[in-house]
């Protein structure tokens, strides 16, 4: 069960899944009953965009917002005026997908007014095989400048450690040992563990956050 604030905003560094999860996240609000919006905000990243799978997670009673300009293989850093209504909507569940750099968090500053302490959630998703958030020291550095540019508090870590289909169990507690220290020096809680099903099912059950299984709806089948 998701029970996290209405309003949730998922960002991290390029190559993190941080879209991946987005989307994964999106279909479990969707299948507990809820009225989910999931905003492309990623302004950065022409690749693996929320918006590609439009068509595909409608189907399952999303609504996807994405790009002003319509077409996927149009990619501009502009973001459609919709993306106000999931957030000023209390009926609504919105999960926002960000630009993993501080250019990308910039986006967030035209919603500021909406982020209010206690009523959105800021997910910072860590893949600890990427070379920008091996270490704790620069993971941390890159999540304080997304929050000083985004003028908004990362409320919760997403350990996302991977190697796409090739992921193992010591994979993923590998980048859950950088995300505890991280948790421990931040003060920012370890809220979701994420992994492809196969995976997740094998995950020690007393590991620090909720153990997310995955499916890969961003790769296709060819992919890696």
């Amino acid at each position: 069960m998701l029970d996290d604030k209405r309003i949730r905003i998922i960002t991290g560094h390029y190559g993190s899944g941080k879209t991946e999860f987005a989307v994964n996240y999106s279909v479990k609000l969707s299948k507990q009953g809820k009225k989910v919006v999931l905003a492309d905000l990623d302004v950065v990243n022409p690749y693996f965009r929320s918006r590609e799978k439009e068509k595909e997670l409608s189907k399952l009673g999303i609504k996807v917002i994405g790009s002003s300009i319509k077409g996927s293989a149009s990619d501009v850093p502009a973001v459609s005026g919709e993306v106000n209504a999931p957030l000023q909507n209390e009926d609504l569940e919105a999960v926002l997908d960000v630009g993993g750099d501080p250019a990308g968090a910039r986006v967030l500053g035209r919603y500021y007014n909406y982020f209010k302490e206690g009523k959105y959630d800021l997910f910072f998703v860590i893949n600890a095989n990427r070379a920008e958030t091996q270490t704790v020291e620069k993971t941390i550095e890159y999540l304080r400048e997304i929050e000083r540019i985004s003028r908004a508090k990362v409320t919760g870590l997403i350990n996302n450690t991977h190697l796409l289909k090739s992921t193992t169990v010591d994979d993923v507690l590998s980048g859950q040992e950088l995300t505890e220290k991280i948790s421990e020096i931040t003060g920012i809680p370890v809220k979701y563990v994420v992994a492809l099903e196969q995976v997740a099912k094998d995950l020690p059950k007393d590991i620090q956050g909720q153990i997310f299984p995955i499916k890969l709806y961003m790769r296709e089948d060819w992919m890696l």
